[in-house]
């Protein structure tokens, strides 16, 4: 993988007005919204749930990195980038570890802004190890996440991909539990819950802060790990198939 094509991929995505709203803007101006909603500040709970929103924000702001450089994939396939790189010595794989790890690395400052908020305004207080576990378990388990964005801009056109990336960064936030607590979901929706990724990457973060509707850390890292390979294979098969008919 080339050092400077993954800086001049993590530029270009900060340079989008785009990403700046949808990627670290709102993400924020959520999870201010919900520490308002879901929970008082004088209520017991309060700091607990404060914090659970906290982390599903947190990965709605690195799920929406990770559909964004599927975006960018698709426009450049569409414009013939794609064929001109395979003439440079920068291989397929570079290629798309350079895509994969921009899109992991685009979604820090939610990563960063949202629990310096939660802090500083919502009075969400953790110890050395809660932190540690809830930014490596989210930044972490949002691997098969970037690798369904570049799957995404595989097949997509450009003018497809803005409403697509909508459609499934909202949906699977919604039946992920992103959207809505967990805790709240009924029956049917929590079972729906746990065939998306998003769900597993709350449940290695979330026991950090709760013991409610929580699964063991093997199990969660597990699944987004099957996820992972699954959606991997799939995105390199793609991408072959797509340089076979150049």
């Amino acid at each position: 993988m080339n050092a400077t094509y993954l800086l001049t991929e993590i530029r270009r995505n900060f340079r989008a007005p785009r990403f700046l709203i949808f990627v670290v803007a709102f993400p924020v101006l959520m999870f201010l919204l919900q520490a308002n909603v879901f929970t008082k500040a004088d209520a017991p709970d309060h700091a607990t749930v404060t914090a659970v929103i906290m982390i599903n924000m947190m990965t709605f702001g690195t799920f929406a990195a990770a559909t964004n450089s599927g975006a960018r994939l698709a426009l450049e396939r569409a414009v013939g980038w794609q064929r001109q790189l395979r003439l440079t010595p920068l291989t397929g794989s570079g290629y798309l570890a350079g895509k994969g790890i921009s899109g992991m690395l685009v979604g820090l400052p939610a990563l960063v802004l949202v629990p310096l908020l939660a802090v500083t305004m919502q009075g969400v207080h953790l110890d050395a190890a809660g932190w540690v576990r809830i930014f490596a378990g989210v930044w972490l388990g949002t691997i098969p996440l970037v690798l369904l964005g570049l799957l995404l801009g595989q097949f997509g056109t450009p003018d497809s991909m803005q409403p697509v990336n909508m459609i499934v960064t909202l949906g699977m936030g919604f039946l992920g539990g992103l959207w809505i607590p967990i805790e709240s979901m009924p029956g049917w929706m929590h079972d729906v819950a746990q065939i998306m990724p998003t769900y597993w990457v709350l449940q290695v973060a979330r026991p950090a802060v709760t013991t409610d509707m929580v699964v063991s850390l093997p199990t969660a890292a597990g699944v987004l790990g099957a996820w992972a390979v699954v959606l991997g294979a799939l995105v390199i098969r793609r991408y072959r198939k797509d340089s076979a008919r150049v």
